[in-house]
């Protein structure tokens, strides 16, 4: 991004591709810093409108799903084949890649695994944990950065830059947050694959653990009123607000200081 001054006036021109620039004008942020904000040109509706659409799309597909599958019966059909490695395998590792679709908490597999095999699963389940989570990361990650969603990866650029990419990431997943919405704003975010790995695996395995050691504990196998208690609920938020907390408050006092000039 190159800066022009002209006279005591001055614009910003992308010249990364002279045939799409966009101009950019100025506004004063609270600081009383001039800087440039991409106007609302008409490239920048169209965006937004299609990304609004293919999320109401893609969210109906969800709900559909949710409403017209049970997690418990396919839960049933899956135990059903542990007894055949080679057809349990392959059905496991569909299950944690179409959950998104139907928008089942990952603690239903894992519940799965630890009644199958007990707490020597939880590795497994944990790597499927991770797995789950990677479609949504990787659909962002293949958004255009124009649009509402351009907007939404600006905010969450700006939430790690203050956290760090693993620990803001590890905060988010410690909290009862749907594991999706996170898996995207992540993508959206720019996180690296890496980072995106590290810090699912870290947010994901307290929530992991219970549920294989739930699993475990069952003597008939079913995932209808499973899940964590509330007091694990409580200790893991508050566990996020400690591990988000520093950070953002840093982030909050820099913030203030710069819009009162301290």
């Amino acid at each position: 991004m190159n800066r022009v001054r002209t006279g005591s006036r001055k614009s910003w021109t992308n010249t990364r591709n002279h045939s799409n620039t966009l101009p950019h004008t100025l506004r004063t942020n609270a600081g009383g810093k001039r800087i440039p904000t991409l106007p609302h040109t008409p490239d920048v509706q169209r965006a937004t409108r299609r990304q609004l659409f293919g999320a109401a799309l893609f969210g109906g597909v969800v709900l559909a799903g949710a409403l017209l599958t049970s997690p418990d019966a396919a839960i049933t059909r899956l135990h059903a084949l542990a007894a055949r490695p080679a057809l349990f395998a392959p059905a496991l590792l569909a299950g944690y890649l179409l959950r998104p679709l139907v928008a089942w908490p990952i603690s239903v597999l894992s519940v799965l695994l630890g009644f199958l095999y007990g707490p020597v699963a939880v590795p497994v389940a944990l790597a499927g944990a991770v797995l789950t989570c990677t479609p949504a990361y990787l659909l962002a990650r293949r958004t255009g950065e124009a649009g509402l969603f351009g907007r939404a990866g600006d905010a969450g650029r700006g939430f790690f830059a203050a956290t760090g990419d693993v620990r803001g990431l590890t905060g988010l997943r410690l909290m009862p947050l749907p594991p999706d919405p996170v898996s995207y704003g992540a993508g959206l975010s720019g996180l690296s694959p890496g980072r995106f790995v590290l810090g699912t695996a870290l947010g994901e395995c307290p929530w992991v653990v219970t549920g294989v050691l739930l699993g475990a504990s069952l003597e008939t196998l079913t995932v209808d009123g499973v899940g964590a208690g509330l007091p694990l609920v409580v200790a893991l938020a508050a566990l996020a607000v400690l591990v988000l907390g520093g950070p953002l408050y840093r982030r909050w006092r820099e913030r203030r200081g710069e819009s009162t000039g301290y």
